[in-house]
């Protein structure tokens, strides 16, 4: 019963977000292949520094309490994150140092250095769209380190849709507002 509860709000939450989001997940052992898409409503170098505005991220990424760049050295970025993830009544603490590379024109990677997920591997493609629209994909492999797998399946998926939909959220809102400023 409780395991169709699980499923039953994991179900509405994705139902519910920006328009064209999808989050799909897949297990894959202890760890959790995740693809996020979403066409976004924005010029390019919009989408670019909202993904790479790391130290206002907490700002408007839900779950997420602080994000700070330790060292940047070109188009690498190291980068302490802390926060939580949340699923109906589960919360688990998330505390990593991640490495950020930035491939220009299309393509941000983000690895695990240290922190308390096991693996943390992946990244952000972008490339054009019908309509002045981006198509922005988060594709990577998470594994908690703790959460047993079905329960991790769950609580990634959820944590990551809602993560997401807040960074497309940003990404449009900072296009209004500079379209609103021209």
């Amino acid at each position: 019963m409780l395991l169709r509860a699980l499923m039953l709000a994991l179900w509405t939450a994705a139902a519910g977000g920006a328009e064209g989001l999808s989050v799909e997940t897949t297990r894959r052992g202890t760890a959790v292949e995740v693809r996020a898409y979403a066409l976004v409503e924005a010029e390019y170098g919009t989408v670019w520094s909202t993904l790479t505005d790391y130290d206002h991220l907490s700002e408007f990424v839900p779950g997420m309490r602080s994000s700070r760049v330790l060292e940047r050295r070109g188009n690498t970025w190291i980068v302490e994150q802390r926060g939580e993830t949340r699923f109906l009544f589960f919360t688990h603490p998330v505390e990593v140092t991640v490495i950020a590379t930035a491939r220009p024109p299309h393509a941000l990677d983000v690895r695990l250095l240290k922190g308390n997920l096991r693996r943390l591997d992946g990244g952000y493609r972008m490339e054009p769209a019908p309509g002045g629209r981006i198509a922005l994909r988060w594709i990577g492999l998470v594994e908690p380190e703790s959460l047993p797998p079905l329960l991790g399946e769950l609580v990634m998926r959820a944590s990551i849709k809602s993560q997401f939909a807040g960074m497309v959220r940003e990404i449009e809102r900072r296009e209004a507002q500079s379209r609103g400023a021209r």
